[in-house]
């Protein structure tokens, strides 16, 4: 098994390029399953989970032909078709891998009329908002069953009438199969109180290429006219906001001035605020971000919300940051109830935190030091190469299948930028 080694101490500086999202990318992938015909993603990121989402279209019936990089993006072609479907039926052994597999239900059902899903990772209904999606396609006309841990969703007569789902809580995976869902339907379909997230608009945008009208786009009030027919598209997934922000928390924490090159500062303004008022320098730019910092930090007090608000997926590595900063910072998690599991491996390194319910007050300390620490999660996970990256000593970072779920090429662009990183593999 594979694990990271980071010897901190070293400042950072260069230049860093953001690739594809992945949170993007795992909506745009289903969408081949909507038309017949070719679906071209390009500047699509080398990442673990867009390798497995493959698979799983692969075995619904939809081929896929990678390309290399074009000169203008940082990922790889895919090239999608889905001539025929000739599965309806999502498995657990692929779906229990990652969560977004769920978002396989709504196109499926569009294009084939019905859809057979397993619940990602093994979830009840009701512990993550999968019910809200359940509730979307109900709304929008379909005949919804669970059993046996998986979901089948049937339109009648093979296409969904529309309708009108107002969600109770804003929640981006269910607003993205809704509105796939809603993209062949017979009728109109409205989603109130939508998600707002820069990866739903990117979401739109590739649907309106594919010839589905959608007005309201970047609001929390979605009106989707279906159509029986979409066409393909050849379409570039937006740049990964939560890369340019980790790595922007990686100089924070180390000092160093480093641009990152392909990054949207529009899609980041919640995360750049939060920089600056900690201290980093950020200048926007037509490229990019440049961040610097001199790695002396100041406190912050946050609390994750929904887009346009500080993201949840920015909380652990801010975290790891504020483990540096003078005085004590306070970042409540609003998103997911169980998202400090990263705190124990800090504490290892050193670091002074202390959770209250939904709350963890981060006190600054002077050194942290390296220790063997374990990945948890996919953002837990650069949590803790962020606070490699100053610790004293050797950090070994294990269980980076994490990391590569996320994060494209990480030692390779860390090290160009003066990080002393490296992958060992055990094996």
């Amino acid at each position: 098994m594979d694990r990271i080694l980071v010897r901190g101490g070293n400042r950072l500086s260069g230049t860093i390029p953001i690739s594809g999202a992945k949170n993007s990318a795992l909506t745009l992938l289903p969408c081949a399953l909507l038309t017949d015909e070719p679906l071209t993603l390009r500047n699509l990121p080398r990442l673990a989970d867009v390798d497995s989402f493959g698979h799983l279209l692969n075995q619904l019936g939809c081929s896929t032909m990678i390309e290399g990089a074009r000169p203008e993006d940082f990922g790889r072609v895919m090239t999608l078709r889905a001539g025929k479907v000739t599965a309806t039926i999502a498995p657990y052994d692929i779906v229990r891998k990652m969560r977004a597999s769920i978002l396989v239900l709504g196109p499926l059902l569009a294009r084939a009329g019905e859809a057979t899903v397993s619940l990602p990772g093994g979830c009840a209904i009701g512990n993550r908002p999968i019910d809200l999606h359940l509730k979307a396609l109900e709304a929008f006309g379909a005949q919804m069953e669970t059993t046996s841990g998986y979901v089948t969703a049937r339109a009648k007569d093979g296409r969904l009438p529309g309708g009108k789902i107002i969600f109770p809580v804003v929640s981006v995976g269910a607003t993205e199969n809704a509105l796939m869902a809603a993209a062949r339907a017979r009728g109109t379909c409205v989603i109130e109180n939508a998600a707002r997230e820069p990866e739903i608009v990117d979401l739109c945008n590739l649907l309106v290429a594919m010839g589905v009208q959608i007005d309201g786009i970047g609001t929390e009030t979605l009106t989707i006219e279906g159509t029986d027919r979409l066409h393909g598209a050849t379409y570039r997934v937006m740049p990964d906001r939560i890369e340019a922000g980790s790595y922007a928390c990686a100089v924070g924490i180390a000092g160093g001035d480093v641009d990152l090159v392909g990054a949207n500062p529009a899609d980041m303004q919640a995360t750049l605020g939060a920089l600056r008022d900690a201290g980093v320098t950020v200048e926007e730019h037509r490229k990019g971000i440049r961040v610097s910092s001199d790695g002396k930090l100041g406190p912050l007090t946050l609390s994750t919300a929904p887009f346009p608000g500080f993201a949840t997926d920015m909380q652990a590595q801010f975290m790891a940051m504020l483990t540096k900063a003078g005085g004590a910072s306070v970042l409540t998690e609003t998103i997911f109830e169980n998202r400090y599991m990263h705190v124990p491996e800090l504490a290892r390194m050193g670091a002074d935190i202390q959770v209250r319910g939904r709350s963890a007050v981060v006190r600054g300390v002077d050194r942290l030091v390296g220790a063997p620490v374990m990945a948890t999660d996919l953002r837990a996970s650069m949590s803790l190469i962020i606070a490699g990256l100053v610790a004293e000593g050797e950090t070994n970072v294990q269980r980076v299948y994490h990391l590569d779920r996320g994060y494209e090429r990480l030692e390779e662009k860390l090290s160009a930028v003066g990080a002393d990183i490296e992958r060992v593999s055990d094996g």
